[in-house]
């Protein structure tokens, strides 16, 4: 029994013996030697020009629209273009039955002969009561009769001339014209339809969508955001995200920015001019967009793995001159593709960390290595847009 024990003992002592030299080992060393501190990926962040950017919602408008209406009384005779065709200014649209209007250019060339045989005989009068005025043959009030019918006849030759050119210009509407060019839209009112009477009828609306428009609207704040932090100017571009996904080859400018707001909305009104010279946007159609609104200089780019949030907002960690780990909050502006833009809480050379954060405790050391591009851009789980930290 004594014995039993005795060998009971010893094999407990071995044991616990060789699980103290098992965990040793398993720290990387022998008792006492202290653990080597964690790699971490780290890239140096600088401060540089940011683009002012927002994603938008905007609605296409044509350049230009214009009317097509018939400007004078008569039969629609005939449709010339193909609906939804481009067409140029000046071309032939549509024909008005031109019979009356011709008729009524007959009787103003009537009424101006007529005008000018009368004012013939008056001016023939006149010159006869001026050679008998000095011999005292007619009285004064013959003479100033005289003189003021030659007067009103010459009159009435210009108001006929002026009867005439209107009812020439009235036949020429009947021949109706693009106002611009661009492209035509559908027949509004069919042939043989009486269009003109009392008010002008539309006939069909001819659109200009080389180049396009794009109205959007910004709200007070985001607009005023944007001036603050704008420091020089620039040319305002947009970029219009088409509805796969793909952005349109033809940048826009933004031409217009309003200075009223809108009391309903709270909001301010832009416009921005884009390219289409396939015709591949058609107005009407809303559209986002991404509209480069200015520039803005002293932000920093963090990837976005290297931002993380708490109950006291965003923040980074670094690594410091020291080698240990601090950390940083800052202030976020906006996602920028696979970056935040970071307005404040960085400094020049900051040294970020973007891989091994499950390794880095804040205060303790940590060897920074310069991370590979894929792993300083790689995208991590983030909302699209956050609130500033």
């Amino acid at each position: 029994m004594r014995h039993s024990l005795a060998w009971l003992t010893l094999s407990t002592a071995v044991a616990l013996a060789a699980g103290c030299s098992k965990h040793d080992a398993a720290a990387g060393g022998p008792p006492g030697e202290a653990m080597p501190p964690p790699e971490v990926g780290v890239v140096a962040v600088h401060p540089a020009s940011v683009p002012l950017t927002q994603d938008l919602v905007g609605r296409l408008a044509a350049y230009r629209s214009a009317d097509v209406r018939a400007r004078v009384p008569g039969v629609l005779q005939r449709r010339v273009y193909e609906e939804g065709s481009d067409v140029k200014q000046g071309q032939v649209l549509f024909l008005i039955d031109p019979a009356p209007l011709q008729a009524a250019v007959g009787q103003a060339q009537a009424a101006l002969a007529q005008a000018q045989a009368n004012a013939a005989n008056s001016h023939a009068a006149a010159a006869r009561a001026r050679n008998l005025i000095g011999g005292k043959f007619i009285s004064q009030s013959d003479y100033d009769n005289a003189l003021a019918a030659e007067r009103s006849s010459a009159a009435a030759v210009q108001a006929a001339r002026a009867a005439l050119d209107s009812a020439r210009i009235n036949l020429g509407y009947a021949t109706v014209r693009a106002p611009i060019g661009g492209r035509a839209g559908k027949q509004q009112v069919t042939e043989g339809a009486l269009v003109g009477q009392g008010t002008p009828t539309l006939l069909t609306t001819v659109d200009q969508i080389d180049p396009l428009y794009i109205d959007f609207s910004l709200s007070v704040a985001q607009l005023t955001g944007i001036r603050q932090r704008d420091d020089g100017p620039r040319q305002r571009e947009v970029q219009v995200v088409l509805a796969d996904g793909s952005v349109y080859q033809h940048p826009g400018t933004l031409d217009f920015a309003g200075n009223v707001v809108d009391p309903a909305t709270g909001a301010v009104s832009l416009r921005a001019r884009v390219p289409n010279p396939e015709h591949a946007l058609l107005p009407g159609t809303f559209v986002t967009l991404k509209a480069t609104l200015g520039e803005e200089h002293a932000a920093y780019r963090v990837p976005q793995v290297a931002l993380q949030r708490d109950a006291q907002g965003a923040y980074v960690l670094v690594v410091g001159n020291d080698g240990k780990v601090a950390r940083k909050n800052v202030v976020t502006e906006r996602q920028d593709g696979a970056d935040w833009v970071v307005s404040s809480g960085l400094a020049n050379g900051d040294r970020v960390i973007v891989s091994g954060l499950q390794r880095a405790q804040p205060g303790q050391p940590a060897k920074a290595t310069p991370a590979p591009p894929d792993q300083a851009g790689k995208p991590a789980a983030a909302p699209a847009a956050a609130p500033k930290g």
